[in-house]
């Protein structure tokens, strides 16, 4: 470290959001070089018996997952097993989407970067291995946006199949494959993907949703195939084991090409960030590269990340859902860089809109996860009401408005005409009705 570190400011903003989004709990965790520079935890992690969070505490981390699927892609990319060019259909000869006109043209390569082409689906945990989805893939409506690679939106549906990949090419069940392809050699001790075995363990958090403005126990999420990008359960300690697999340049789990390939840009996302494979990328903040991926789960909101070139990597874990975890993993990350606790990864401009231009956006949107957003018009002021929440807009391009609260945007996509029929926001696309 070039500085002393002072986490006084870091640590009272933790406080502040946990004060403000009614937050249980929260660990944090920052290792350089392979050594841990910080860990603490925030809070509690049970209201009935106010047990404290600690660094070892075990949290869900949802989508942080993802990552771990993907590695596993790579490693069979390694071996010569698998190419990211391959069409999915060349390893699931049962993939197949109704009414798709360009079924063989969607690879490996979109399932990892999202870029399908297809919308979001409705969420089905019920479902019972590999094949029950792939039926229900060749059965269900599809929201088509376009060919493959032409947008990006978070499809959770089409990234599990990466598992049925993994299963069909190992013959292994794919639990197990992660478990000792990953978790066993980064003795990763506190890590599962199994709630049986979650209940073998001391010291796990209770999950949390908000009812009524109270924090209220939930059960964990069964999930399904769906865990192939969110059923680990972990630590903030054992995320930097698993960050080492990415910073400690030894070739732990792949060689460094194949990391490089994760962290490469594949389809811009918003500001200066992109996403790559089950990862985001911001190529330049304040003269670094940030990659990072979070989660969201009924009682997770996480954030993981790491600075490649520093070889530094930041743990978040939380026990609520719908909690601002990036923006404390950015807090973490600005602490150790000496940069302003609060600086942002971007700060959207100023651009003046025409209220015509305004008017083509007004409508509801919606994705087949069952997500909505109203854009609504009060003389020259555009709002959007998600869920029970109205937020004050502002333009920042010809096609972008943002959340003035968050900064954070929402992109317009328009027809021939010039009328909007998609938004973008948070990784996801919603279709104007």
């Amino acid at each position: 470290m070039v500085h002393v570190i002072q986490w006084g400011e870091f640590e009272g903003y933790v406080r502040e959001i946990m004060e403000a989004e009614k937050v249980p709990g929260v660990a944090v965790a920052i290792s350089e070089n392979g050594k841990v520079v910080y860990q603490k935890g925030f809070g509690i992690r049970d209201l009935e018996t106010k047990e404290p969070i600690t660094p070892e505490t075990i949290f869900g981390v949802a989508s942080i997952t993802k990552s771990f699927t993907a590695l596993a892609i790579m490693k069979l990319v390694e071996e010569g097993k698998l190419r990211l060019e391959d069409p999915v259909s060349k390893h699931l000869p049962n993939f197949k989407l109704k009414d798709c006109r360009f079924i063989d043209e969607i690879t490996i390569h979109h399932l990892l970067s999202h870029t399908t082409g297809l919308g979001t689906m409705e969420r089905l945990e019920q479902l019972s291995g590999f094949e029950e989805h792939l039926r229900y893939l060749n059965e269900a409506e599809h929201t088509y946006l376009g060919r493959p690679g032409e947008f990006i939106c978070y499809n959770n549906d089409m990234f599990l199949l990466l598992g049925a990949v993994i299963e069909q090419i190992t013959g292994e069940n794919y639990q197990d494959f992660i478990r000792k392809l990953i978790i066993e050699p980064l003795e990763m001790q506190r890590t599962t993907y199994n709630l049986q075995e979650l209940k073998g363990f001391e010291n796990v958090t209770v999950p949390y949703v908000l009812e009524n403005g109270k924090p209220e126990h939930c059960p964990w999420p069964m999930l399904g195939n769906y865990a192939v990008g969110g059923g680990i359960r972990s630590t903030v300690l054992d995320l930097l084991k698993y960050g080492e697999a990415y910073v400690g340049g030894l070739g732990m789990i792949v060689g460094d090409q194949y990391i490089r390939r994760m962290t490469e840009p594949v389809h811009w996302v918003s500001g200066n960030s992109y996403y790559g494979y089950a990862l985001k990328i911001t190529p330049d903040y304040s003269g670094v590269t940030l990659v990072e991926h979070g989660g969201g789960q009924p009682g997770v909101s996480s954030n993981f990340g790491f600075i490649p070139e520093r070889g530094i990597a930041v743990a978040v874990l939380t026990n609520l859902s719908n909690v601002s975890a990036d923006a404390i993993w950015l807090a973490a990350i600005n602490t150790v860089l000496d940069l302003p606790t609060d600086q942002k990864r971007c700060v959207e401009p100023q651009y003046e809109m025409k209220n015509e231009q305004l008017q083509r956006m007004v409508g509801t949107y919606r994705s087949g996860e069952g997500a909505e957003v109203i854009i609504s018009l009060d003389g020259d002021v555009a709002t959007a009401t998600i869920g029970n929440e109205v937020f004050t807009l502002r333009a920042s391009a010809e096609s972008t408005l943002v959340i003035e609260s968050t900064e954070k945007p929402i992109r317009f996509f328009f027809d021939d005409e010039n009328n909007a029929w998609a938004l973008f926001m948070g990784l996801r696309m919603l279709v104007k009705e």
